[in-house]
């Protein structure tokens, strides 16, 4: 029988109340918050210069003291938050928007499938961050490039999951009475094979969203990511690496809070993999 949309909703909203989902869940709202109310919670301009400040430790008004170029570290480290979380979540969404349909349409049409997914297997024959600073190198960096440097080689895993649970529900008897009715194909796709996609999709999607922030930082902390002057977790990193020596909280805050970011989205992967899938259940049981 073919799984209702509102029943997978409810498991979706009903994760096993475990201590690590709650815990996670509880520092990814933190770190949420903290990037959509950055204005008020940093104390200074996280771009604004200021030599004679510059490597301070802390103290009351600098509390995790200034970098080399005498901008308030705390400041960044909170703005850097919003470059991180809108990467993560923006390259998710468009990963999404585009791998479900192909994937359907791969899943579905077999003439469409072998051409398709060879297109799909080059691109994962490409390393991911290789394929990334191709991209940013060849157009502008900015931050809508950035993103969609990173969501091209994310794309043929959304694309590889779809079609395999298309491949495995369309000789389902409901899927067949439904050609059989006449049923247009377009409404097949999107009314009775998609839902059928939603549970492993949200555990991927919190996959792609963590490795996207990775992968952010990483090309800006390569120095080939958003401008040095624009606050991101990787370029604090990338800024204080030489006086890491000096000054080993230049890079820790912003590797630190990177670090917690992706560890709570993963662990909250994880919860909502252990709770849609029937297989785990069975185990845990």
């Amino acid at each position: 029988m073919r799984p209702s949309l509102h029943g997978m909703t409810s498991r979706v909203l009903h994760l096993r109340p475990r201590t690590t989902t709650w815990i996670a869940a509880t520092l990814l709202v933190v770190i949420t918050l903290m990037a959509l109310f950055a204005p008020l919670i940093a104390p200074f301009d996280p771009t604004a210069l200021s030599p004679a400040d510059r490597l301070q430790g802390s103290s009351a008004s600098h509390w995790l003291g200034t970098d080399a170029f005498g901008r308030d570290l705390f400041s960044r480290v909170v703005y850097g938050a919003r470059v991180s979380l809108t990467v993560g979540v923006g390259v998710a969404f468009l990963t999404l928007l585009i791998g479900l349909p192909l994937g359907l349409i791969a899943g579905y049409f077999r003439a469409i499938d072998a051409v398709l997914m060879r297109f799909m297997d080059g691109l994962m024959a490409i390393p991911g961050i290789l394929a990334a600073i191709a991209i940013v190198s060849l157009t502008s960096a900015n931050l809508g490039m950035l993103m969609i440097a990173i969501t091209v080689p994310e794309i043929p895993q959304i694309v590889r999951l779809v079609r395999s649970q298309v491949l495995a529900t369309r000789e389902e008897a409901f899927v067949e009475a439904a050609v059989l009715m006449g049923t247009p194909t377009r409404t097949i796709l999107w009314r009775h094979l998609m839902p059928n996609t939603f549970a492993p999709l949200i555990v991927q999607c919190t996959y792609v969203c963590a490795a996207a922030i990775l992968t952010e930082a990483t090309l800006s902390f390569l120095g080939v990511g958003l401008g040095s002057e624009i606050p991101t977790w990787g370029n604090i990193m990338s800024d204080g690496r030489i006086y890491f020596q000096l000054k080993p909280s230049l890079i820790f805050w912003a590797g630190f809070l990177l670090s917690l970011c992706i560890l709570s989205i993963n662990l909250l992967g994880d919860a909502a993999r252990d709770s849609l899938d029937p297989t785990m259940k069975r185990k845990e049981s």
